[in-house]
């Protein structure tokens, strides 16, 4: 479980399939301090289990539906990504429940300044608009945010200067793929809607 409160931006150093799986390695100063092998790891929102880890360095194997179905298919050499440990019991809840399991892949339709702050618009796949309500939460590539407008499948926020400089945000443009995940709650109540009883 995660906040969507990211810790730390690293950088890909290789992403390459092996003889399993695909193998990712990133570059990261502060999360390589403190996990082992075997713990979860959100990358870009995608909970990952560290399979090494040394000064500096992450790696992750990740299966194939996993690179072709989030935004893992556009990574490279050099791409930054957000990354969160898992969350301890007494740490503080400063965003919202994020399982790290992503729902879909978004696109990005408008991303730009306006004034001091930045507008982003993201574009779900059909038929997940009806986990998107007008100041609820999602998580965009790990990252814990308010919607500001919902138009159909379709939502907006506004990112502050800060949310720029300390996530990978500051790389995407029209056109990029980013992890979404819904608010966990509203899918709890859809199935919970869809079994009760008449």
């Amino acid at each position: 479980m995660f906040t969507g409160l990211v810790e730390e931006v690293g950088k890909v150093v290789s992403f390459v399939p092996a003889q399993n799986a695909w193998s990712l390695q990133l570059a990261a100063q502060v999360v390589p301090a403190d996990v082992a092998v075997g713990d979860s790891v959100a990358v870009n929102g995608c909970c990952l289990t560290v399979v090494r880890a040394d000064v500096g360095n992450l790696w992750f194997e990740l299966l194939e539906e996993t690179r072709r179905l989030t935004s893992f298919s556009e990574l490279k050499s050099g791409s930054l990504v957000n990354l969160e440990r898992s969350l301890k019991p007494e740490s503080r809840l400063g965003g919202h429940f994020v399982s790290g399991h992503i729902d879909a892949l978004g696109r990005v339709e408008v991303f730009e300044a306006r004034g001091k702050d930045h507008y982003l618009r993201i574009a779900a796949p059909a038929g997940f608009g009806r986990y998107l309500v007008s100041k609820g939460s999602i998580a965009v590539d790990g990252i814990s945010l308010t919607l500001a407008e919902v138009s159909g499948d379709s939502f907006a926020v506004w990112l502050i200067p800060h949310t720029l400089a300390a996530t990978n945000l500051r790389e995407k443009r029209a056109g990029s793929g980013v992890n979404l995940e819904f608010d966990l709650l509203a899918k709890y109540v859809e199935k919970l809607m869809a079994v009760r009883p008449v």
